[in-house]
């Protein structure tokens, strides 16, 4: 049995403070990205399409950019922390369990497995 200091509570805890940052910094460009992607073609077709102009009203193009944007917050921060929480265990890791290779085949294990 290993004791938890204080130290190493407060280091994770920066640790995860960090990545929760990281995430959603990563989350509000991927969202920023999202809206631009998905305003351009929503307001155009409203201008041009009849059939968009008389069925889309404003709450229902700010409905479909939102919805564009808050997927694409989600995915991304998710991909984020979920990137950055296989990191860290990798790091933490022993020794003997970092090394992901089988040695007995020719082959390699394919770099997916690998972080």
């Amino acid at each position: 049995m290993s004791t938890v200091t204080r130290a190493s509570l407060d280091q994770r805890l920066a640790m995860a403070k960090r990545c929760s940052r990281e995430a959603t910094l990563a989350g509000a460009k991927a969202a920023a990205v999202a809206t631009v992607a998905s305003a351009v073609p929503t307001l155009a077709s409203v201008r041009m399409l009849p059939w968009a102009k008389a069925n889309l009203n404003p709450t229902g193009q700010a409905l479909i950019i939102c919805t564009a944007a808050g997927m694409a917050y989600f995915v991304a921060a998710d991909k984020k922390i979920l990137s950055l929480a296989r990191r860290h265990s990798f790091e933490r890791a022993p020794e003997h369990l970092r090394n992901t290779s089988y040695q007995g085949a020719a082959r390699p294990h394919p770099a997916f497995f690998r972080p």
